[in-house]
């Protein structure tokens, strides 16, 4: 029987066409690389994320960890790698985070006025865009929020840049990685927004390959990734030497609780209190790194540009 070829899906961040142009250049650097012939597909949407995620023959696919997190530990996909940002959220490790976004002319001013504004999410199952708000909501306005609404799903977060500017939502979170990227490729898609807050960092968005992918495959599309910032002669990943803090720090958002989020916005918060400090939460002590590897994340690549540029690819 003849294998199809894996395939490769930077979904999670494919923000416009540019941006989904240069991430399927660099899964074609990968291949190159890896020698594993990959077909790198769109999956756009509103294909649910979670069909892509349950394909048997993923190969280099961005996850985002909350789901991987509440799968069953023998049923994850094989991490990959995941990317370090050069953004100061990051702590210069496989973090990130979200940020808590408004109108510049917007009602919200303070964050003490998130209290009462107008939400956008963008589905149940994602960390940046629904959970992230939950827990900084709830850390900060348990019994206090005022009654709202919430509006979504708006599925990624150029729904949530759409909704603001338009004016269907005061505030919203999305993925501080996307933001950068916006920020470094898509300008004018974030002009008369700007950054109220940012919630505390936690593992980034993996890229997996699926469970069922032959080993061989999975280690050298591993060090296709892992190794791509040496082309521009910069060494930078992580090993066996981390110190036990960033051990620690390398697990799964504790967020258990997935309230429908028709409820009030106040409620929404509570709740996400209610679940942050479970202590019988079975998701807060999963580890992110599957036993059979030997090493911690590795760095993808900080900026789309190093690479990019070193091949010739342009970027505008």
């Amino acid at each position: 029987m003849v294998m199809s070829k894996p395939i490769a899906c930077s979904r999670m961040y494919n923000l416009s066409p540019r941006i989904r142009g240069l991430w399927d250049a660099l899964f074609a650097l990968v291949s190159l690389r890896s020698g594993v012939e990959l077909e790198i597909i769109a999956h756009a949407a509103p294909a649910p994320l979670s069909a892509l995620w349950s394909r048997p023959d993923m190969g280099t696919v961005f996850m985002c960890g909350y789901p991987f997190s509440r799968m069953p530990e023998d049923t994850r996909p094989a991490v990959l790698a995941a990317p370090v940002s050069s953004e100061a959220w990051s702590l210069d490790q496989p973090l990130y985070a979200s940020h808590i976004l408004v109108a510049s002319t917007g009602p919200v001013n303070a964050v003490a006025d998130l209290a009462a504004a107008r939400w956008g999410w963008t589905v149940r199952d994602s960390q940046s865009g629904y959970h992230a708000a939950r827990s900084y909501l709830a850390d900060r306005f348990a019994g206090t929020m005022k009654q709202s609404t919430t509006v979504g799903p708006l599925l990624n977060p150029s729904g949530i840049v759409a909704a603001l500017k338009d004016g269907r939502i005061d505030a919203g979170a999305i993925d501080a990685y996307a933001f950068q990227l916006l920020s470094m490729h898509e300008r004018d898609a974030i002009d008369g927004l700007r950054i109220l807050a940012t919630t505390d960092p936690l593992p980034a968005p993996l890229l997996v390959a699926a469970q069922t992918l032959p080993a061989d495959i999975a280690t050298a599309l591993q060090q296709g990734l892992v190794t791509l910032h040496e082309t521009h002669g910069e060494r930078r990943f992580w090993n066996g030497s981390a110190s036990d803090d960033f051990r620690r720090s390398l697990r799964p958002p504790t967020m258990s609780c997935r309230r429908e989020p028709t409820t009030p916005i106040a409620d929404w918060g509570s709740h996400g209190r209610q679940a942050n400090e479970r202590p019988d939460a079975k998701v807060s002590t999963m580890k992110w790194v599957p036993k059979h590897l030997d090493r911690l994340f590795e760095a993808l690549l900080e900026h789309l540009y190093l690479v990019f540029s070193s091949v010739g690819i342009a970027t505008g």
